[in-house]
């Protein structure tokens, strides 16, 4: 009896009698917890490294409930640029402006030439210093003829009608005035001048030309023109535009939508106008011209001013000055000019040959129509490289996309129709080939044009065949230049004539008829 009741006690009952005389088990036998502590939060409390080593790593793939255990807060990550601040601090130097939130200051730009300045003093009324370094970025050291003379008086307010070969630096002519008299003139939300346009092209590369000129000010330049999409049109112009740079078609669309109000400008400018009447925007013009309030300056710019021209200037504008810079040699004594005599069919053998004897840096072959211009294009792609097309047919992205190539350099043949005679600037152009003959005399002055820019030398080729003799000459006595005839060696320009074979009589119903002449 003795020996059983003083039998040892299991470690768990040890366990249970310790506990519940201290008070630490509930009565059903389990631990109390402390009191405003849980379970999860005492495990959350725990570090992990205790964790780990109080319990061994499970065997096996880990549970959902493992996955989703939350990592305990680590230290504060530091704020960006706190430790280099600190690093600043310690080295005892003063932190970056661009650290401290403020910009930093802009980089003085060099005073302006002497010779600038005095190039540039075209009258009594000066440019101001940021036209005079926006020239000088420009690359615009002193002026040419067409500016000397335009700039002094457009910036009196006289009506212009301003007459230059192409190349002379018409754009800046007109825009430096306008530049200026932005300035004086209070900032308003509709726009305060017009430069309308017979391109798309051309309209896109006097939108960049403003741009260029007006660094350093506050002014906003939206082109207006067919192929882009309205809406991006008309959320540029809600957002406010000084200068409008467009053609008449697109213009006169967003006069008619109420998006374009004329109702402040005091600027209108007409670039190559002959051409905008020669491709029939004669009645649009008009109508622009009649909605543009009367106290405002209109010049008119371009290459050849004839009749139609002369008529319009003077309906629309208040008593005009003729200011012609254009000598009788209308075309650029820079440029050599050449023709071939070949028959039509021998046209792309003699260009193929031409292209590899003379090996342009660049150049531009002119064709008539738009269908002629893609077969010329996709027979010439499969002999070079670099080559592209550009006409009236083409999406408005893509002719804005072959330009930029263009003149980044990335193509060098450009196959094109007229679209690109007029104002296009691209200096690299060292050859002009006229696959067919232009139309219009004008045409081909503008097409040559395209080349020789600013001093700089080229070449146009011409191709002739036998019956356009006489557009030749009208050429010759509109430049009053006689073109130079070449050849090239071991090529046959014209085709042999094939000796005339008499018809033969076709037999009736499959046999040979024999007449049979009977004696009388």
């Amino acid at each position: 009896m003795l020996l059983s009741a003083t039998r040892p006690a299991s470690p768990r009952r040890a366990f249970l009698v310790v506990h519940r005389a201290a008070g630490n088990l509930d009565h059903v036998g389990k631990m109390r917890k402390p009191e405003g502590t849980s379970g999860k939060a005492q495990k959350r409390a725990q570090p992990r490294a205790e964790s780990s080593a109080a319990s061994p790593k499970p065997s096996g793939k880990r549970g959902k409930s493992a996955r989703r255990r939350r990592r305990p807060a680590g230290p504060r990550k530091k704020a960006a640029g706190e430790g280099k601040a600190a690093s600043h601090e310690a080295a005892g130097t003063q932190k970056p402006l661009a650290a401290q939130g403020v910009s930093p200051p802009a980089a003085e730009k060099p005073p302006l030439s002497a010779d600038l300045l005095a190039a540039w003093t075209l009258g009594p009324t000066p440019l101001s210093p940021r036209t005079l370094a926006a020239l000088a970025d420009a690359g615009y050291l002193e002026p040419t003829p067409i500016q000397a003379g335009l700039i002094p008086r457009a910036l009196e307010g006289v009506d212009l009608m301003g007459q230059a070969r192409t190349g002379t630096g018409k754009t800046a002519a007109f825009a430096v005035p306008i530049l200026e008299g932005l300035d004086a003139d209070p900032r308003s939300r509709n726009p305060r001048a017009l430069i309308l346009t017979p391109t798309r092209e051309l309209a896109v590369q006097v939108r960049d030309e403003f741009v260029k000129l007006a660094a350093g000010r506050n002014v906003a330049v939206v082109a207006l023109y067919g192929g882009n999409p309205i809406r991006r049109q008309i959320d540029q112009l809600n957002r406010g535009a000084d200068v409008i740079v467009g053609t008449p078609g697109r213009v006169l669309d967003h006069i008619g939508r109420h998006t374009l109000l004329l109702g402040d400008l005091r600027f209108v400018v007409l670039d190559e106008a002959d051409r905008m009447l020669d491709i029939g925007f004669r009645p649009d013009i008009e109508k622009i011209l009649r909605r543009c309030p009367e106290a405002r300056q209109t010049l008119l710019l371009s290459a050849t001013i004839p009749p139609p021209v002369m008529r319009l200037a003077k309906r629309y504008m208040r008593d005009p000055e003729m200011l012609d810079f254009s000598p009788d040699d209308s075309c650029v004594e820079t440029i050599e000019q050449f023709y071939f005599t070949v028959d039509p069919d021998r046209k792309f053998e003699l260009l193929v040959r031409l292209i590899r004897r003379e090996d342009p840096r660049q150049a531009i072959i002119f064709c008539r129509t738009r269908r002629g211009t893609e077969k010329v294009f996709t027979r010439l792609a499969k002999k070079f490289d670099r080559v592209a097309s550009i006409h009236g047919d083409l999406p408005q992205r893509t002719r804005d996309r072959v330009m930029a190539r263009f003149r980044e350099g990335k193509i060098r043949y450009l196959a094109a129709t007229d679209v690109v005679g007029r104002g296009i600037d691209v200096t690299s152009i060292s050859h002009i080939i006229n696959y067919d003959v232009p139309e219009f005399c004008d045409d081909y002055i503008h097409r040559v044009g395209r080349t020789g820019r600013m001093g700089r030398e080229g070449v146009a080729y011409t191709f002739v065949t036998p019956e356009e003799g006489i557009q030749l000459t009208r050429i010759e006595m509109r430049i009053n230049r006689l073109l130079t005839r070449d050849e090239m060696p071991d090529f046959v320009a014209f085709t042999k004539p094939q000796p005339e074979t008499p018809p033969q009589r076709k037999p009736v119903f499959g046999r040979r008829v024999r007449r049979v002449r009977r004696a009388l």
